[in-house]
């Protein structure tokens, strides 16, 4: 029986002023908080309430059939706490229906993977346990920051106690093989590992709205009768995106909540089910390892971190900044590491 693992992400970017040289030494508070506030208010009126809102209903409608994931960066917790409480308040309604799992990341949303096995994590097990304080469960899936993953990054989640990852379905990386199947880290063989599928996600994400695209108008009859059609063996279908993705990169105008809305009952109709990463990674073994010697993630054409490090300019602010990554352990100041953060 097919299943479809939905899962959204919560981050928000933290902005900061305009900070100038003369300011050094001078002036330690960097932050712009008119642009965090106004941004993140923004994002939460016409994007995660209406959303959460939707996905709320849906559960309320069809009780323990349909279940959806989401990860908030650690970061994206602060200011949702500061500016915006009504959606955390949002977010435990929906945990509390039970159809709801929670997945840890790194709480900063950075590259530490990449860099420092011990603040990576830190950084993970800071943002875990953040969600058990306001959730009241500890997650037992991770993900990366954008899905970064490699062999050696799913071994460092795998040390950390977690049972599964979600990370990109890379044609690169997959070559012939399917997304929709579990696979497990090549390193660590007791990490599971769900990989998105980047067309189908991307078809709601980026798309949706796009009237010059093949697929538009997207209706959700047609979109889970393409999931139907797939191959008998292949019955795990992921599909994951921003949260933001349902009023922003899509507005509300496109109608994309009631795509969204009507997909549990097209999928009913078809004998599809709905499945959380942990239950997937409970129910299903794996069908073999996934080599990815190389760093993957979501983002771009390339699939790859050449975003954050394809210059040499990147790469000067990103050896500099993790150079003291363990003087910053060792002095564990709450105000400095919030500026790390």
């Amino acid at each position: 029986m097919k299943t479809i693992c939905l899962y959204f992400e919560i981050h928000q970017i933290i902005h900061l002023k305009r900070y100038r040289f003369f300011d050094i030494g001078t002036d330690h508070y960097y932050y712009d908080d008119y642009e965090n506030e106004r941004s993140i208010t923004d994002i939460a009126e016409r994007s995660y309430m209406p959303a959460l809102n939707t996905l709320l209903n849906m559960i309320n409608e069809n009780g323990k059939y349909f279940k959806v994931a989401f990860s908030l960066s650690g970061t994206g917790i602060e200011q949702l706490e500061y500016h915006a409480p009504q959606v955390i308040e949002l977010l435990q309604k929906l945990n509390e229906t039970g159809c709801v799992e929670f997945l840890a990341e790194p709480y900063s949303h950075g590259l530490s993977s990449l860099a420092n096995e011990e603040t990576f994590a830190l950084d993970v097990k800071k943002q875990a346990a953040k969600i058990e304080e306001l959730f009241g469960k500890k997650p037992t899936v991770a993900r990366n920051s954008s899905l970064i993953y490699s062999d050696d990054i799913g071994a460092q989640i795998a040390a950390m106690g977690f049972k599964g990852m979600l990370t990109e379905g890379a044609k690169h990386v997959l070559g012939w093989k399917s997304p929709h199947y579990v696979y497990n880290c090549n390193i660590a063989p007791n990490l599971k590992l769900l990989l998105r599928d980047v067309e189908l996600s991307d078809d709601i994400s980026l798309r949706f709205n796009n009237s010059e695209w093949d697929g538009y108008p997207l209706f959700a009859d047609a979109y889970i009768d393409r999931i139907a059609r797939l191959p008998e063996e292949e019955q795990i279908i992921n599909i994951f995106m921003e949260l933001s993705a349902l009023g922003i990169a899509q507005p509300l105008s496109s109608n994309i909540l009631d795509f969204i809305h009507a997909l549990p009952g097209c999928a009913k109709e078809k004998g599809i089910t709905f499945s959380t990463p942990t239950e997937i990674c409970k129910a299903c073994k794996s069908v073999g390892n996934l080599d990815v010697p190389d760093t993957l993630s979501w983002v771009d054409e390339e699939r790859d971190v050449s975003c954050w490090l394809g210059n040499a300019m990147q790469h000067e602010a990103f050896n500099k900044l993790y150079s003291v990554a363990d003087r910053l352990r060792i002095a564990n100041d709450p105000r400095i590491n919030q500026d790390w953060d």
